[in-house]
């Protein structure tokens, strides 16, 4: 771990501020210190890099994460990866999403029981690249909702990518099982869901008694809850439990919001619009066309979405980028399109869409003291963007023009040297 100082920077410091000219001194793995202008710090004993004013912004964090998701046409084709392949296929998904920019990830729910706790491990050893993960359970949800995939003839459980439970009795054991495997967090299935036949979005699916004895045991070991809530029940059931992150939330009433806003400096939410956008408009890869999936309800649903984020974000709560991604509509690696989304769908600038995805990002991340923020003292997950994400919020998708990505004072992409540039790096005596 070098000491390393990006010079003629663009900084977009995830704060809510205007970019500014400036230095930043990476000392170990944290900003040691900022300097605005040219050479303003000191040089000596460092690793010049040189931006040529390209913009020099923090990592960002993808709130709703699957890495064992596998870019399949089904639900049910998830859990079909054998253990040994899926822990591959989730080991690569990982660097893939810190090689697109994502330095932070919110596990949404792994499709094995051990997966997500494995990944994480492997990447904070140094086993594999990856993000700063937090680990989640499997979906924990009940006969007949969404994660149930099991067939009258194949009773197996293992053969849904959701755990099972029915009553307080099999939830209390299910949740110490997946906390004994050392998750972060607990993800419960409140609702339904549009691809779920008999179980749309609008359903919710749990006992009060079941989502209350999940929750006790899950803070009375000090992790997180976290739900897919696409109802307007369920997301008040959330709440009424204390749920700090909520997937989805797409339709709400004034009640829903009411609590929400009650408790929002505690609570995040990621809708995944993704998911619901890419199957209405780009759904025939897995043979949905769009009048297949307006009559799914996926029209209504990204209409009550829309409405929901946007009366959301004017009470003060968290909203902040997870699309859901991992599935053949939507595949690893396109993460990016839901800043363009939060731009295009909610009306919201490019600055607060670069703030939800950096400092609400750290904050999602249990880290906001210092994690998502160019700050002197804070962690050195940085990216450098060659271009303005502010004027085109649409660069960030580019892998190309992410040049340079670092996560905790290492690069994870070293820049180049380029011929149309200055200079790009060198080593200062």
């Amino acid at each position: 771990m070098a000491n390393v100082l990006f010079t003629n920077a663009r900084i977009l410091d995830g704060s809510g501020a205007q970019p500014y000219a400036g230095e930043v001194l990476i000392q170990g793995n944290r900003i040691s210190r900022i300097g605005r202008g040219a050479r303003a710090l000191p040089v000596s004993g460092v690793t010049v890099i040189d931006a040529a004013g390209a913009t020099l912004m923090p990592g960002m964090c993808e709130a709703h994460t699957h890495f064992g998701w596998t870019n399949s046409k089904t639900l049910d084709a998830i859990q079909k990866m054998p253990h040994e392949e899926h822990t591959l296929w989730a080991a690569q998904v990982a660097k893939q999403y810190l090689d697109f920019g994502w330095t932070s990830c919110v596990g949404a729910a792994t499709p094995k029981p051990r997966l997500d706790c494995v990944i994480r491990n492997a990447i904070d050893s140094g086993q594999i690249p990856g993000p700063r993960y937090i680990a989640a359970s499997q979906e924990i949800t009940v006969t007949g909702s969404l994660g149930d995939d099991l067939l009258p003839h194949l009773p197996f459980p293992e053969m849904s990518f959701g755990c099972i439970v029915n009553g307080a009795d099999e939830m209390r054991k299910a949740v110490r099982m997946f906390l004994k495997y050392g998750v972060d967090q607990i993800k419960l299935n409140l609702s339904g869901d549009n691809l779920v036949p008999g179980a749309d979005a609008r359903t919710s699916w749990m006992s009060d008694e079941e989502v209350a004895v999940a929750a006790h045991e899950t803070k009375v070991r000090g992790k997180r809850l976290a739900c897919h809530a696409r109802s307007s029940e369920s997301v008040k059931q959330a709440m009424r439990h204390g749920f700090e992150v909520v997937y989805h939330a797409s339709f709400t009433d004034e009640e829903a919001l009411d609590m929400l806003e009650a408790q929002k400096d505690k609570v995040f939410v990621a809708p995944g619009l993704s998911v619901i956008l890419r199957l209405l408009y780009e759904g025939e890869v897995v043979g949905i066309d769009n009048k297949m999936a307006k009559s799914m309800g996926y029209e209504l649903e990204l209409e009550a979405a829309v409405k929901s984020m946007k009366a959301m974000l004017k009470r003060g709560i968290r909203v902040l980028p997870g699309g859901d991604y991992g599935f053949a509509w939507a595949p690893h690696g396109e993460n990016a399109k839901d800043l363009e989304y939060f731009v295009k769908y909610l009306g919201m600038t490019p600055m607060e869409t670069i703030v939800s995805a950096t400092r609400w990002g750290g904050q999602i991340m249990m880290r906001g003291n210092e994690l998502g923020e160019i700050k002197e003292g804070y962690l050195a997950d940085l990216l450098l963007v060659d271009g303005d994400p502010l004027s085109n919020i649409a660069v960030l998708q580019n892998r190309d023009k992410l040049l340079a990505i670092m996560k905790d004072g290492v690069f994870a992409k070293e820049p180049e040297i380029r011929s149309q540039r200055s200079r790009w790096s060198q080593t200062a005596a």
